[in-house]
């Protein structure tokens, strides 16, 4: 199995939104994140792949399963952990293990347990008494003791100071350092994104805009402050989007490398994977 998430031309319907023809392959052993704006349509690509809704696709594989016939297989592979704690605040940590431990087949009680004790979540107090960095602690300490193979988390970590979600990321880089493993993460903290993702897939407006790489975004991506004159000088195709300011112009440029060989003397800032989002949303296209 060379590939976690093998979705083509996923589809999914409303009244007034379409998620439309996502095509994405999500490696082994590597983090993908999901952005885009709200409503962009993150949450409906994530809940077809879980099959809460019910979406039309031509091909969906997870962790070499058929996402139509083989749900069940999938599932005992699969760990998902939302914004939201799932489970019932009168309930104790310690409860939670043994309930899911008649749920998985793999459960690992000693794995989960050497969890709460690295996060310093006590064993016997009621969730309804945790914080919400701690609860969070606790889904991911129930996700990741069933040994699963595929981690998707839907804004899992907003909400979280960073010193939580410093210690999440931590622990998503060491659990894909098994090549079988891999993570899917949607999240509007880009800057998390731009310390743990090996690739960025892009939706805007129900449309999977690019799948590229993190090290392509960087190496491919660029901002550039110029006056009009510069400008009017630009090859269209250098440039991705544009700002016009009072009395300049901020441009996204897609092919930095390239660029800076015809304009040397020109700076270029790096972009970052929100500069890079809020471009495409904000931002002007050469027509």
């Amino acid at each position: 199995m060379d590939y976690a998430i093998q979705v083509k031309n996923l589809t999914k319907s409303y009244k007034d939104f379409t998620l439309d023809n996502i095509s994405l392959d999500l490696p082994c052993g590597t983090v993908m994140g999901l952005i885009g704006e709200n409503g962009a349509g993150k949450s409906t690509f994530i809940n077809s792949l879980l099959n809460i809704v019910n979406a039309q696709y031509d091909r969906g594989i997870i962790l070499g399963y058929d996402l139509k016939t083989q749900e069940k297989l999938i599932k005992e592979d699969l760990a998902v952990i939302f914004s939201d704690s799932h489970y019932d605040l009168s309930f104790t940590p310690l409860f939670v293990g043994k309930m899911l431990s008649k749920i998985y087949k793999n459960w690992n009680e000693k794995k989960y347990l050497d969890y709460l004790k690295r996060f310093g979540l006590p064993e016997k107090k009621r969730l309804k008494k945790f914080s919400t960095g701690m609860r969070v602690k606790l889904e991911f300490a129930a996700a990741l003791s069933h040994e699963p193979k595929l981690l998707i988390l839907d804004e899992a970590t907003s909400g979280l100071d960073p010193v939580v979600r410093d210690e999440i990321l931590d622990i998503l880089r060491e659990f894909t350092e098994e090549e079988d493993h891999a993570v899917l993460i949607s999240s509007h903290i880009t800057s998390d994104l731009d310390k743990i993702a090996d690739y960025i897939a892009y939706i805007h407006e129900g449309k999977l805009r690019f799948v590229k790489t993190y090290d392509e975004l960087q190496n491919d991506y660029g901002i550039l402050n110029c006056g009009q004159e510069l400008f009017d000088s630009l090859n269209q195709e250098d440039i991705a989007a544009y700002k016009k300011e009072a009395y300049s112009y901020r441009v996204l440029i897609k092919n930095k490398l390239k660029f800076r060989k015809v304009f040397c003397d020109v700076s270029i800032e790096n972009a970052s994977i929100e500069d890079i989002m809020l471009f495409y949303i904000k931002g002007e296209k050469v027509r």
